[in-house]
């Protein structure tokens, strides 16, 4: 049996030397290692017989049994562990695959969304009316599907709105009307709603913008600039709330103007704005959370702001109103009121404390 057990070492050996060689040339393992089961099988009998040779056969071919099989299980296990690298390997190549297609996918619809962008606003300038407003409408269509776009597209509304309208004789063009009137009511469409949490907060530039008509009522802003505006007819920002600054300075309101139940947490830039129409302006209920300021502005028809909350001064330096003036807000309010006038003709509700010169109309607080 001392025969067994050199052969077993030598085919032991040789099972290395096949292992090594085919490691080298990548191929399968499978039988150097059942070379090496065998080698493993006769190396452990015939050493259990060279050490007793009156140990009996079957526990000597039994446990060389076990040593050939636990190179058949080392095997095995080595196997397994190889598929799973490689599937995992296989896994990670494919969530690459995919995450390169989807960044090429995204590239794709930039593209394309870029493509259509450009495309409606060079139609903006089309001659036909209805050619405009189908551009407009793909440009709030693009807004709603690709979001990062929104504001740009609400910039270009808004620099539409601020093209030259009237001419010198104030004749207004119907067709191009309506194409306007299309851009307020997208701009409106565009802009979360006043209950939405955690809402996008964009900014309208609407300086020296034509508006008849106007509705933002019920909506979210960040910053308004409405600076040289012209207002007519009917325009309504009541319960609109402004997260950042409003300017409405040296702008002209010949119509009926809504500006109650908003809120105001920036600026409050009122400075010069004339209503000489003698329409009616309400700020009732409005909240002026940040600095507030009328000065130089003129009010030629009543102006409400019963109920309204001011927590900064305010600046109603050269400031006229020529109708009723109902300043009663929930607190008294702390004002600059130099160069302030009423109407002394009509019924006037200041604070407590104020007082208007006879005659002239003019208010000290």
């Amino acid at each position: 049996m001392g025969y067994l057990w050199i052969a077993g070492a030598v085919v032991s050996v040789a099972a290395v030397v096949l292992l090594v060689v085919q490691h080298r040339r990548r191929r399968s393992f499978l039988p150097p290692t059942l070379v090496g089961s065998i080698g493993a099988f006769a190396l452990v009998a015939g050493w259990m017989f060279a050490v007793d040779a009156t140990a009996p056969k079957h526990e000597a071919i039994k446990t060389g049994g076990l040593a050939g099989g636990a190179v058949i299980a080392l095997y095995a296990l080595w196997l397994n562990d190889r598929r799973r690298r490689t599937d995992e390997a296989r896994h990670e190549l494919d969530s690459e695959r995919q995450v390169l297609e989807n960044v090429r996918a995204e590239h794709d619809r930039s593209r394309v969304a870029d493509e259509r962008f450009a495309r409606s606003v060079e139609l903006l300038g089309h001659e036909a009316e209805q050619v405009r407003v189908g551009a407009m409408h793909a440009l709030a269509g693009l807004a709603r599907s690709r979001p990062e776009y929104a504001q740009t597209v609400l910039d270009v509304l808004c620099a539409y709105l601020r093209r030259p309208f009237l001419a010198g004789d104030e004749a207004k063009d119907e067709r191009e009307f309506e194409v306007r009137l299309t851009a307020q009511r997208l701009i409106t469409e565009l802009l979360p709603h006043d209950e939405a949490a955690d809402a996008p907060r964009y900014d309208l530039d609407l300086t020296r913008a034509y508006l008849e008509y106007f509705d933002i009522s019920h909506r979210q802003v960040n910053n308004l600039m409405l600076r040289a505006a012209r207002l007519h007819q009917s325009n309504s920002f009541h319960h609109t709330t402004v997260h950042g600054s409003a300017w409405f300075t040296d702008s002209c309101s010949t119509g009926r103007l809504y500006l109650h139940d908003m809120a105001f947490h920036g600026k409050a830039w009122f400075s010069r704005f004339l209503v000489p129409a003698g329409e009616r302006v309400d700020f009732s209920r409005t909240r002026f959370l940040g600095p507030t300021k009328f000065a130089g502005a003129r009010f030629d028809g009543p102006v409400d702001f019963g109920g309204a909350t001011f927590t900064r001064s305010i600046d109603f330096e050269g400031t006229r109103f020529t109708r009723s003036l109902d300043l009663r807000p929930v607190e008294p309010p702390v004002a600059r009121t130099i160069g302030m006038y009423v109407s002394t003709g009509h019924e006037n509700h200041l604070p407590d404390g104020w007082v208007v010169e006879a005659g002239t109309g003019l208010v000290r607080s």
